[in-house]
């Protein structure tokens, strides 16, 4: 393949392919840079759109960040370069999370994620109900390769350790929707109808509840008056995958976040639909809990994943890459409902 020159249209290209990554509550958390001269993306944490409640620490932002320099390696290697990729390859710049420089590729080096570059636009979150067929094994197993490849774990538990996992998410659910601050967080990030935003999620992205009570999807609305969709019955036995990584510093929040969205790309590639349920991974007793009897085991994201019905839901909005003073590119600049208060954070600890 031969090498793309970086011009306008391959910058766009690759910043298409990183915005389309996900993030928590959809924040988009991230800041691009482009220094042409060594041919190097720059990728920044945006703190203007942090969570404080649901992310103290920023884990899952830097999660959110590491899905879009995985996005960027796909996009690079579709172009023909190969990314070299250092994570906070600073420490005077500390929003400075990853580098991914834009190299030539050798000859005897493969290149193997360009296989997933369509699926980067179709990838999107289901929160709608799955059909309930298993997702066949040999396809697991290429989820699980996916997530070693990139430096973490993935398991996929039997039935009685799919139901602990899920009880504890319900647990978390129920936290989250008895706490003001939580739902009054949560609630920014929802775009009211007949509103248009780049950043949050529309009404028409947020899925049913499940009717007959077992699966805890995120409820985003709590008690204000909008639109819903009618309650459903979802799947009876669900499929989840929880992804773990063996230490809890910054790099490896990265380094989940990658190996996240490796996961999501293969499952799409596979016609697999996916969601993510976070909201254990916001308690630290939960999120602990989430471990079981594993050694050396921090979880970063449960997954849910299966078969779906008809489209799978609206998608989320995304942000478009602009000019900004300077040589560098942005993404986006605000966060919904800025210059509100957005709460302290409770004293929650990782």
């Amino acid at each position: 393949m031969q090498t793309r020159e970086l011009d306008a249209a391959a910058v766009h290209d690759l910043l298409a392919a990183a915005v389309a990554a996900p993030s928590i509550h959809n924040t988009q958390p991230w800041r691009f840079g482009l220094d042409p001269d060594s041919g190097t993306v720059q990728v920044r944490a945006d703190r203007r759109r942090q969570l404080p409640m649901a992310d103290p620490l920023r884990r899952a932002q830097h999660m959110s960040v590491g899905a879009a320099v995985f996005n960027l390696r796909v996009a690079a290697e579709h172009l023909g370069w190969a990314p070299v990729v250092r994570l906070r390859p600073t420490a005077d710049d500390p929003d400075l999370l990853a580098t991914v420089q834009l190299s030539c590729p050798t000859v005897d080096r493969q290149l193997s994620l360009s296989d997933l570059y369509d699926a980067v636009e179709r990838r999107h979150t289901s929160r709608m109900p799955f059909t309930g067929r298993p997702v066949p094994d040999p396809i697991v197993t290429e989820m699980i390769g996916a997530a070693r490849a990139e430096g973490a774990h993935l398991d996929v538990p039997d039935i009685m350790g799919t139901r602990r996992l899920l009880h504890l998410t319900e647990a978390a659910e129920t936290r989250n929707a008895a706490d003001p601050a939580s739902t009054g967080e949560m609630r920014t990030w929802v775009t009211p109808p007949g509103e248009r935003a780049p950043y949050g999620i529309p009404l028409t992205a947020l899925g049913p509840r499940d009717a007959s009570g077992r699966m805890p999807v995120r409820d985003f609305t709590g008690v204000l008056p909008v639109p819903r969709l009618p309650a459903v019955r979802f799947e009876r036995h669900a499929q989840v995958a929880l992804l773990w990584t063996s230490h809890d510093r910054p790099e490896d929040w990265l380094r989940a976040g990658q190996a996240l969205e490796r996961v999501l790309l293969t499952a799409t590639r596979c016609g697999v639909r996916t969601s993510m349920l976070h909201q254990a991974m916001e308690w630290p007793d939960l999120r602990a809990a989430m471990a079981g009897t594993r050694r050396r085991c921090c979880p970063q994201l449960l997954i849910r994943f299966g078969y779906g019905y008809g489209s799978g839901g609206g998608r989320t909005p995304r942000a478009s890459a602009r000019p900004v003073s300077g040589p560098g590119l942005d993404v986006g600049s605000r966060r919904p409902g800025q210059g509100r208060d957005q709460g302290h954070d409770r004293g929650r600890t990782h």
